[in-house]
């Protein structure tokens, strides 16, 4: 865990003989009350290599198989003049001298065109993919991944945030903007909210894709449709512990995600990875 510095959070107890690493148990005006053990998952080593090789496997798997047409380029009427005419192969318009449909002529077929048949998905080993989200849990406790991916931390802070449970009950964005406030998160949130611009012009804004905004506070609750509060807020996501998956705690691949647990979100995901209560 980080050091405690004179501003931050008072140090957690140490247990030498206990593998599991303990948190903060946080009240909704921000201030500890006591602390939780963490799953043992938040306690294994960051491997960068298996995070990111997970998240391009998850993103290989929503890629669209594209192709050209069958038809491309050999919409034309030509003809070939044979051989000894002083003049290439190629084939050409009719009644003119203008090559057509040969991938080496203007307008014509593609020489080795997109296939639908192409296979764009990746394969991970179960124990891989285990292994990754294991892995991107525990890189949400190291300060230095979060600062790393652009996030805005209060000083001394402890990651990660464990929340008491009325946090799953905010309804209000406004009830959401004052916890994050007392937390001393709505920084990072203003970081992405001032990070939203306007995709250059191409196919994403043809396709609706007209504004990229960063990621910020991920927000994991034990159930859906818990903490909508927190939906308007710029780059804040709102995600159950049973649907956690290691693209939502490490976006693009990029490990250490600003990640707060409400305290039924720790228990469901010990539930959900088969740990006992220590």
């Amino acid at each position: 865990m980080t050091a405690s510095r004179e501003t931050g959070s008072p140090a957690l107890p140490t247990e030498p003989h206990s593998p599991h690493h303990r948190a903060h148990l946080l009240d909704l005006e921000g201030k500890p009350d006591g602390t939780i053990a963490l799953p043992l998952a938040f306690s294994q080593p960051v491997r960068p290599d298996l995070i990111r090789r997970a998240v391009v496997a998850a993103q290989s798997h929503r890629r669209q198989p594209y192709g050209t047409s069958p038809t491309a380029g050999l919409r034309h009427s030509v003809e070939w003049s044979g051989k000894g005419k002083g003049v290439s192969r190629s084939p050409r318009l009719m009644d003119s001298m203008r090559g057509a449909q040969a991938p080496n002529t203007v307008g014509g077929r593609p020489a080795h065109p997109p296939r639908i048949e192409r296979i764009w998905a990746k394969k991970i080993n179960d124990k891989e993919r285990r292994l990754a989200f294991a892995s991107a849990l525990a890189a949400t406790r190291e300060e230095r991944l979060a600062s790393a991916r652009g996030h805005h931390l209060p000083h001394g802070v402890h990651l990660p945030f464990i929340v008491a449970d009325p946090i799953e009950g905010i309804e209000t964005a406004a009830d959401a903007r004052r916890l994050l406030e007392r937390l001393k998160l709505w920084a990072d949130v203003e970081r992405a909210q001032d990070g939203t611009h306007l995709t250059s012009s191409g196919r994403a804004r043809r396709r609706g894709r007209v504004r990229r905004t960063p990621r910020s506070v991920l927000i994991v609750t034990s159930a859906s449709d818990r903490a909508r509060g927190f939906r308007n807020l710029a780059g804040v996501e709102v995600i159950s512990a049973r649907r956690l998956a290691t693209e939502d705690l490490a976006p693009g691949g990029d490990a250490g995600r600003l990640t707060v647990f409400s305290k039924s979100a720790v228990e469901s995901l010990r539930s959900r990875l088969g740990e006992a209560v220590p």
